[in-house]
């Protein structure tokens, strides 16, 4: 027979052999021999190897087929390119691994374990040595020779098939075959162990020659066959220790190592048993296989991996359930964390029925015939771990939802845990976490909604833990002057939008909010108790969650009717809009008769020092006023509330500076017309007052200026009639300026902002809060465009220190300036009665001594006139002194005469001067605040600039807002007054006549 050369790999070849063997007759050559015939043995032997042969090619044809590159399968066979490269390979990485596992274990530090994976590089990059995996499996076994015996005493010789001695030829064939070239024999293969009879390499013959080697074979003693079966065996044993030492190894990195005690008692329980602990388990009990620890559950190191694997996914709804047991027995918390604790108590005993149910089913599986002695009769039952896994997956999601809520739930109270809870419902993609979510809502709203329905329908808030969204502040919110009001509206409960649940909206809160500090303030600030409760068992409904529709209609229901009642009573009850009536006639001197009257019949009292002034007689004239005007027919209540005192006093101060006018207001007005509402009136009353005052004295000196031309003034117009000219110019230009100013303030700001609060008010639907907030518009409006901008306080530039004026600095300076002028004025006019009076008294003496033949005026007169004119220093008396007789015996009025017009023309220049500087300072300053005022971004401060220059009068220039020396400002000064005095010599110029020496009035012969 020829040798048949195979291209299989070496281990597939191997596999073979042993396949053909078992299915082949096997006999035992060296027995055969000795009990059969030579010819019976040779033909045995001969039947044996055709069966062999039979095989083989059946085999190979196979294998040809299957490597023949046109067949479906190209060539690519079973490792036919690549032999033994799996084989090798594989026990060359196992037998690194082992090293590099005995030498992490036997060493505190991995530098060996790294020096040995550079050493191991290296070697695989050597093509020289072929049997790597034989040599380093043999440095393993080296150096843990002791360890290796034991094992080998312990599996009592090799666990592959007893090699019987008659095989011993086929390994000896086996290389023969081998060395007759049979195919080629990888290096990388490693040594092919078989005892398959398979392994002849050629054809038996009935040939001498080729039966000379069994005889040999035949004539080895016993011994030595057995020995050469032992290293066979021994070798073999080597082989299965290799894959035995790689099995232990992945257990010992697995699973913790356990005490050769432990070992022994160590059992694998069986399936039966883990069902019995399953409802243990799914309640996150131990049991006798299965143990909890506080966060864990111990699994026997025994159980095979897909057994673990389920354990582990039954364990996960005992832990959960274990958790929140814990979280559902305790106590802290608000309302809404107890409804929480109760809504999750409640899905926890549905979870315990479902655990009831499945142990019921188990207890049935465990109990049915052969259930105790075959694990697979339970399995027919339908009860097993994995069908227990599909049972609990709904209730594990169930569970692990709601531990996530209650560790999100550590730190929120209120609306915030049911944004929390509602954002799981709203915003969960998967649909059996959204039903939950809601079912857990509908539980723990009930607390909020309680909370909601008492606040709508009774004004009354129920929270003791402080989890709804209205809240009771314990201190004063805030020191601005306009929270100053201790009142049930404003400083009693505020709204925490941080507790504003997510199931409703910012303006729904809103809304809510107002609703029951509405019916809160009707029953403690109106006093209608009784209102509210009717209404309460009217309209009171249960709230629950789910009902948006019907909650929604039940808000805004009881919206209109708690605002329409509050409204209603402000209004009929408490008259709040007569009030704001009052306040705009009497403090911002709307009611013009009352406070022309009151000024009239106070103008003698308040002239006088501010302590001097007394309560009785203000308010004496007070009545005075009332009863004299319109005022008398307002209703008793808003009368009785007027009152008028005295501000605070201060040193050199008069009545006009102190007096003001006060209008009492009482709860519960005083949420709307609060303690700063009431300060914004008095400082726009103590303006408007100011203004008054000036208007009512330019008034009274242009009345007197009049009625003296006509008279008084008409005889000393040759003297003072220029000055008077210009004096009445300039009062009808601060009249002017005074009667624009009052016609800004009080119809352009006050009037249009009384409109806009009407018509705020008198929206459909206004609630207190609107009131509130339309009346402070109001106060702000008149108070910044009324005093002119007077909220921007003056400001300081950081080069000096000087404070630029504010709009009414620069008021109160004009409004000083022009009654300064006033009484200057007023001077000119005694200066101008008293030379009446002078001239009256020398015509008189001049008729007198005409009369007695004597000259009326002589020139002796006239020179002791100009002698005693430059030794008078005393122009302020105006007294006429005793008539004596002179030097020269004649009873003439020469020194009187001369003394009088001596004093006379000292007291016209001063007067001159003073009235002259007064205007030129009231234009400069007119023309500095018209200039300032057409640059603001406000129309109406604007339109008040165009109105006071609407001719072009006045040269308007802006305030340098870089500040200046004072120097430099009295020099701006005193160029305007330059200025003003050339426009004056200019029309004087105009004028033809002018004024005339009065002493030649009189000097004529008899």
């Amino acid at each position: 027979m020829s040798a048949r050369h195979s291209t299989r790999p070496r281990r597939i070849e191997d596999a073979l052999s042993q396949l053909v063997d078992n299915l082949t007759h096997r006999f035992s050559y060296a027995a055969t021999e000795d009990e059969l015939p030579d010819e019976e043995y040779e033909a045995l032997a001969v039947r044996q190897q055709e069966n062999l042969e039979h095989s083989w090619r059946i085999l190979d044809a196979y294998s040809n087929s299957s490597n023949d590159p046109t067949s479906p399968n190209g060539g690519a066979g079973l490792g036919i390119t690549r032999r033994g490269s799996l084989a090798g390979g594989e026990n060359i990485n196992n037998a690194s691994d082992l090293i590099k596992r005995k030498l992490l274990r036997e060493n505190a530090s991995p530098d060996k374990a790294m020096r040995f994976s550079n050493l191991y590089s290296r070697l695989l990059t050597q093509p020289v040595l072929s049997q790597k995996w034989a040599i380093l499996y043999l440095l393993y076994r080296l150096s843990s020779l002791d360890d290796y015996d034991e094992s080998f005493e312990e599996e009592g010789g090799s666990r592959s098939p007893a090699v019987e001695p008659g095989n011993i030829q086929n390994l000896l064939w086996k290389g023969q075959r081998a060395r007759q070239g049979l195919g080629p024999m990888s290096d990388e293969e490693g040594p092919a162990i078989s005892s398959s009879a398979s392994q002849i390499p050629a054809r038996l013959e009935r040939k001498a020659s080729q039966r000379r080697p069994e005889r040999e074979i035949r004539d080895m003693g016993e011994d030595e066959e057995l020995e050469m079966a032992q290293e066979h065996q021994r070798y073999r044993a080597m082989s299965d220790a290799a894959a035995r030492d790689i099995q232990m190894e992945e257990q010992r990195t697995a699973q913790p190592q356990l005490a050769p005690d432990d070992q022994q008692k160590l059992a694998r329980p069986a399936e039966n048993g883990l069902l019995r602990d399953l409802p243990f388990v799914l309640q996150g009990l131990s049991s006798s296989n299965l143990e909890f620890t506080s966060s864990t559950l111990k699994l026997p190191p025994t159980l095979p991996i897909p057994l673990v694997s389920l354990l582990n996914t039954l364990a996960e709804p005992g832990l959960l359930y274990k958790g929140l047991s814990a979280f559902v027995e305790s106590s802290s918390g608000g309302l809404l964390n107890q409804s929480l604790r109760a809504a999750l108590s409640n899905e926890l005993r549905s979870y315990l029925g479902l655990v009831a149910t499945l142990e019921g089913e188990i207890r049935r599986a465990l109990a049915a015939p052969g259930a105790s002695t075959s694990p697979a009769s339970v399995a027919k039952t339908g009860v097993t771990l994995k069908r227990c896994v599909v049972w609990t997956r709904d209730a594990t999601m169930a569970l692990r939802l709601m531990s996530v809520i209650v560790e999100e739930a550590q730190n929120k109270k209120g609306g915030q845990l049911i944004s929390m809870i509602h954002g799981f419902s709203t915003s969960h993609g998967d649909p059996f976490v959204c039903a939950l979510a809601e079912k857990l809502l509908t539980h723990v709203t009930r607390p909020f909604y309680d909370m909601l329905r008492l606040w709508i329908y009774d004004g009354e808030l129920s929270d003791p833990y402080q989890e709804f969204f209205v809240v009771e502040p314990e201190v004063s919110p805030s020191t601005d002057p306009r929270r100053l009001a201790t009142s049930v509206w404003e400083d009693k409960y505020k709204l925490d939008d941080d507790l504003v649940p997510s199931i409703i909206t910012q303006d729904f809160a809103k809304k809510v909010f107002l609703i029951g500090k509405s019916l809160n303030f009707i029953r403690y600030g109106c006093g209608d108790s009784g209102w509210v409760e009717a209404y309460s068992k009217e309209s009171s409904k249960e709230l629950r969650y789910g009902d948006t529709a019907s909650l929604e209609t039940s808000i805004d229901e009881a919206y209109k009717s708690t605002m329409a009642r509050l409204i209603y009573l402000m209004d009929e009850k408490f008259k709040l809009f007569d009030h704001l009536r009052a306040l705009k006639k009497y403090l911002l001197l709307g009611q013009g008769d009352f406070i022309a009257l009151l000024m009239e019949s106070l103008a003698s009292n308040l002239d006088r020092p501010a302590n001097s002034q007394y309560r009785h007689t203000l308010t004496a004239q007070l009545e005075h006023a009332i009863r004299a005007s319109n005022a008398q027919y307002d209703s008793s209540d808003v009368l009785r509330r007027l009152d008028a005192r005295m501000l605070e006093l201060s040193h050199g101060e008069i009545g006009w500076d102190c007096f003001t006018l006060e209008y009492k207001i009482d709860a519960p007005v005083d949420v709307v017309i609060t303690p700063w509402g009431s300060t914004q009136y008095l400082k726009v009353f103590n303006f408007l007052w100011r203004v008054k005052r000036v208007e009512f004295a330019l008034g009274s000196t242009w009345r007197r200026c009049m009625t003296g031309a006509r008279g008084v003034l008409r005889s000393v117009d040759d003297k003072v009639g220029p000055d008077w000219k210009g004096a009445r110019c300039a009062i009808a230009e601060m009249i002017h300026f005074v009667c624009q100013l009052q016609y800004y303030i009080l119809f352009e700001v006050i009037e249009a902002s009384w409109d806009q609060l009407q018509a705020s008010i008198s929206k459909p639907g206004c609630t207190l809060d609107d009131l509130i907030e339309a009346h402070t518009k109001y106060l702000e409006s008149i108070t910044h465009k009324g005093l002119l901008g007077s909220s921007s306080s003056s400001k300081s530039s950081s080069s000096n220190k000087h404070q630029e004026e504010s709009f009414l600095t620069q008021l109160h300076q004009i409004l000083k300036i022009m009654l300064a002028y006033k009484d200057a004025v007023d001077g000119l006019y005694s200066f101008s009665v008293a030379e009446f009076t002078r001239r009256q008294e020398l015509s008189a003496k001049i008729e007198t001594r005409t009369a007695q033949g004597r000259w009326g005026v002589t020139e002796r007169d006239l020179l002791s006139s100009r002698r005693t004119r430059g030794h008078q220093n005393s122009v302020s008396s105006m007294s006429t002194p005793n008539v004596g007789n002179s030097a020269d015996d004649i009873g003439t009025p020469s020194s009187l005469m001369g003394q009088d017009l001596s004093a006379d023309d000292h007291m016209l220049a001063s007067l001159r001067v003073r009235l002259r500087d007064l205007s030129a300072e009231f234009r400069s300053r007119l023309n500095t605040l018209l200039g300032d005022l057409a640059y603001q971004p406000d129309v109406d401060m604007r339109f008040l600039a165009v109105v006071m220059n609407f001719n072009d009068f006045y040269e308007p220039v802006r305030k340098r807002r870089t500040a200046t020396s004072s120097r430099d400002k009295e020099r701006l000064r005193r160029k305007a007054a330059e200025g003003n005095a050339q426009k004056e010599m200019k029309k004087e110029r105009r004028d033809p006549t002018g004024p005339e020496s009065a002493s030649g009035s009189g000097a004529q012969a008899p």
